[in-house]
């Protein structure tokens, strides 16, 4: 597997996903308040996500201190869907 990055720029998480089709999303039912359970939205179907704007994306990303660990290519060099929200140290 290639070397994962992190990051907690706005336009480099944005590019990420929207390079590979993706769309912001929250697990359905969560609230701001309750941490807004960060997910990327590929396209699969998934009765558990609901989509998200852009703004609450990153208002939930900020407030929750996350940062964005992703992959950008696959060790066979196609784009890699690889990500996840951590905690910023």
């Amino acid at each position: 597997m290639t070397a994962a990055m992190t990051t907690i720029d706005h336009d480099t998480i944005r590019n990420w996903i929207e390079a590979r089709k993706g769309q912001p999303a929250r697990v359905k039912g969560a609230t701001e308040d309750g941490g807004g359970l960060l997910r990327v939205d590929f396209g699969k179907p998934e009765d558990t996500l609901e989509k998200i704007s852009w703004d609450e994306f990153f208002k939930i990303f900020d407030e929750e201190n996350l940062a964005f660990l992703h992959q950008d290519m696959t060790d066979d060099g196609q784009p890699s869907r690889f990500c996840k929200f951590i905690h910023r140290h």
